[in-house]
């Protein structure tokens, strides 16, 4: 059972009591003020990441890499779509636990994300098999292994 739907309210209802049975009116309306205060600071965060988010495609990021390394469990979906700044491609049914989204880049690479309950499981990097004409190309920019390593200068003095 998830006890903040529970605890959220009763803390609020206490605090109220609290400041009546202190200050009176005044008191209720001090930490009236500071409820509202609160609810409208997360609903400014909230809209203003959706905001960001509804000016770039879905489901893609800049760099996969990058947001793998970058995520940390239990971290909220609002989290995450603020750290893309774009939705997630919902790869799951609609209206299902656990939630699946898939954050892509231009090179192929793409990071699946689990979240249970809005918060974040588990994730998987996915990178794409390089093709045979890469990985040539990735063979044939390989240093040698007979140059010169950083930090030899001893290599590069001519004998005396």
């Amino acid at each position: 059972m998830n006890f903040g739907k529970v605890l959220v309210p009763l803390v609020g209802i206490v605090l109220i009591a609290g400041a009546w049975r202190s200050y009176g009116w005044a008191g209720v309306a001090l930490v009236a003020g500071a409820m509202v205060m609160f609810v409208l600071l997360h609903l400014n965060r909230a809209i203003q990441v959706l905001k960001r988010a509804a000016d770039r495609p879905i489901g893609t990021v800049a760099s996969a890499v990058m947001l793998n390394a970058k995520l940390k469990p239990k971290a909220s979906l609002l989290h995450v779509v603020a750290l893309t700044r774009a939705i997630g491609e919902l790869r799951s049914p609609a209206d299902t636990q656990p939630e699946i989204f898939r954050w892509a880049d231009a090179g192929g690479s793409f990071v699946d994300a689990t979240f249970v309950n809005g918060k974040l499981t588990e994730w998987k990097l996915v990178r794409p098999e390089p093709t045979e004409e890469e990985a040539a190309a990735i063979e044939a920019d390989a240093p040698a292994s007979d140059a010169v390593k950083p930090g030899a200068t001893d290599a590069l003095r001519p004998p005396v």
